[in-house]
């Protein structure tokens, strides 16, 4: 399978940085199978950091390497998934047993109501609700080492 990571560099060797802000699920390295999703990403980093380049950095991975992991995989956006996902965004770090997560991804376009089910304003069922028509794109965080041994670098391209 191909997987995409967006950045403002190449990255021919991936590393796990410490957690620096809250993410989805915990401090990894994270790709997505959707290259548009990737290109966003990209975009998004290199106007955070005040950076012309942008790049998506291609990698492939062999599904059969799952069995070789601790994976947890979420489906879909349920309230399992949302809960996981506002555990680490309050820094509980839910996801130190696992080599790899695969999930949907909580974007800017999500970030109201996730953040409305954070503050109560929504039941579980409500955000869930809400999240679904979203046509949420995937995301694999790969959080340990042994996971990153699994991916291969193929090619770095400039936007």
């Amino acid at each position: 399978m191909e997987l995409f990571h967006g950045s403002y560099t190449e990255v021919s060797e991936p590393k796990i940085l410490s957690n620096q802000r809250t993410l989805d699920f915990g401090a990894g390295f994270y790709l997505t199978s959707n290259v548009n999703q990737a290109i966003r990403w990209a975009k998004s980093v290199s106007r955070r950091r005040k950076i012309e380049l942008a790049m998506v950095n291609k990698y492939s991975f062999a599904e059969k390497n799952f069995e070789n992991l601790k994976v947890l995989d979420f489906p879909i956006a349920n309230g399992e998934w949302l809960d996981f996902v506002v555990s680490n965004r309050q820094g509980k770090l839910m996801a130190q047993e696992y080599d790899l997560i695969v999930g949907p991804v909580a974007d800017d376009s999500t970030l109201r109501v996730i953040n409305d089910y954070m503050d109560g304003v929504y039941s579980k069922d409500e955000a869930v609700h809400r999240l679904l028509p979203q046509n949420l794109t995937d995301q694999y965080a790969f959080l340990t080492d042994k996971s990153l041994q699994y991916l291969t670098f193929v090619e770095g391209s400039k936007l």
